[in-house]
């Protein structure tokens, strides 16, 4: 975001990014009416407010997710109390989300269990980004064995799928914070709510103090995302495999070397 109103509950709170007048960086307008072309653009003016410090020890390229991706599931761990060394939490989908969450709550002492409908990512989980456990969604036994383990679950599937698994597999008070957005709305079983004292919850990036806060969290910690650099005549190709989730984890735009400014 490049922008808001400032003088909100939200704005006076750091949580700009709940403002109802919130100014996106891509496909918005800014205040006299003019687009925002995000990463599209070779020149940006913004408010020294919506400015974020990136450390020398992050490159620019891997870090640039983490102002999306990172501070979205970096926001819920915290706010959400998901952040205490020991605990167990569980991140659903290996995606763009998911992989991050998975760095950021080790990094904060969690034991993660990425639970997943691909089998074939149980090795990159485990072994590449350091997961403790990996469920099967789909199999029941697996899914059966670990009821009731979890301090909370993050959710960062966008596709349609049911919940009332990912409910099961907390502990009595665990939370399950959702973070993916799917285009139409999923069915809410109350009774395990009810009965476990459980919570849903959701969670939409960052406001920019937050957002500084992660940042310098990852770059304490040394992390990035995973990322294939393209330049700017691939975008279309690009676009082409993100419709078959064919990217490891995040394209990035090589705008310096590839735009004519």
């Amino acid at each position: 975001m490049i922008g808001s109103c400032r003088s909100c509950d939200s704005c006076c709170n750091n949580l700009e990014n709940y403002c109802s007048e919130v100014i996106i960086t891509y496909g918005a307008k800014y205040q006299d009416g003019t687009t925002t072309y995000g990463g599209y653009s070779n020149i940006m003016v913004v408010d020294e407010h919506f400015v974020v410090h990136i450390p020398d020890s992050l490159s620019l390229d891997a870090a640039a997710p983490l102002l999306c991706a990172g501070i979205t599931v970096y926001s819920p761990l915290r706010f959400y109390s998901l952040d205490k060394p020991g605990m167990n939490v569980g991140v659903v989908g290996l995606g763009g989300l998911g992989h991050v969450a998975v760095k950021f709550a080790k990094a904060m002492g969690v034991k993660v269990t990425v639970i997943s409908t691909s089998p074939n990512k149980k090795q990159e989980a485990l072994e590449h980004l350091g997961a403790d456990a990996f469920l099967v969604s789909h199999d029941q036994d697996q899914m059966q064995a670990a009821m009731g383990t979890m301090d909370g679950v993050i959710d960062t599937v966008s596709a349609m799928h049911p919940i009332l698994p990912l409910i099961s597999l907390l502990k009595t008070q665990g939370k399950l914070v959702l973070v993916g957005a799917p285009a139409k709305p999923l069915e809410l079983p109350v009774f395990p709510l009810i009965v476990g004292r459980k919570m849903v919850g959701g969670s939409a990036g960052g406001g920019m103090q937050e957002t500084q806060e992660m940042i310098d969290f990852a770059a304490k910690n040394n992390i990035t995302a995973d990322i294939e650099l393209i330049s700017m005549d691939y975008v279309n190709t690009a676009m082409e495999r993100l419709l078959k989730t064919d990217v490891r984890y995040r394209f990035v735009i090589d705008i310096g070397n590839t735009m004519k400014i």
